[in-house]
């Protein structure tokens, strides 16, 4: 957190004052947008969502209770992206005629710009894009951001047990979409150990998509190119 909002946030209550707009695409824009690229898989989205968040975060700042501001701002992007997951799926559905069920696709695969700006996996998240969005967003959160299950159950707005499972089930899916990165038979000290390595650690680090409490992995995504655009009225 920028040390602006740090401030705000520790004075006290009847003091505190939102920040600009200039202030909070400063500090916050790099991390949101990182957050909506490995939830939507590619750069046009992420883009989209990142606008629409802070679209979003302009018209609510004088609401806004101070306390965790990335906080806030991870439960806005999640909610965003869910919502738009499931509008599209339904638009999706319902538009295709009945002879057209061979058009149902998954995601497009992400576009070589897009691989460029985040120099992250392509088989990493070509699963995660596999994912449901409700299981995406979990395991995204968990095992890329580093939030912990009481924090994604209040990002979220569902039971720990539910957050459990999803990321339990997601990660087991990202692990059989990952299997033919790690040989079946691996030697100590040779190639094969490595790359079974650098299988098991492709999302979040270390044993992240295995099981356990996760932390972000080093590093992080660029930040979209260009100054973010204003909302009206800004």
């Amino acid at each position: 957190m920028g040390n602006a909002a740090r401030t705000r946030e520790n004075a006290p209550e009847a003091e505190w004052a939102p920040p600009s707009w200039d202030e909070v695409v400063r500090e916050h824009s790099a991390r949101v947008y990182r957050l909506a690229y490995r939830l939507t898989g590619n750069q046009h989205d992420a883009e989209d969502l990142t606008q629409e968040v802070f679209v979003r975060v302009f018209r609510s700042l004088s609401n806004y209770t101070p306390g965790t501001f990335e906080g806030w701002l991870h439960r806005i992007t999640t909610n965003l992206f869910l919502d738009m997951a499931r509008r599209r799926q339904r638009i999706r559905f319902e538009g295709l005629a009945d002879d057209a069920a061979e058009r149902l696709q998954g995601r497009e695969p992400t576009p070589a710009q897009a691989f460029d700006d985040t120099n992250f996996d392509a088989d990493v998240q070509a699963a995660l894009d596999a994912l449901a969005p409700e299981y995406r967003a979990a395991v995204v959160l968990c095992d890329i951001e580093g939030l912990s299950y009481e924090e994604i159950s209040a990002t979220l707005g569902v039971k720990l047990g539910t957050v459990r499972s999803r990321i339990h089930r997601g990660r087991a899916q990202l692990r059989a979409a990952l299997e033919h990165r790690a040989p079946t038979r691996r030697r100590p000290g040779t190639r094969n150990e490595y790359q079974a390595a650098e299988a098991r650690q492709a999302v979040g680090g270390g044993e992240a998509v295995g099981g356990g409490e996760a932390a972000a992995p080093a590093g992080g995504l660029r930040a979209a190119g260009g100054a973010m655009p204003q909302p009206d009225g800004v």
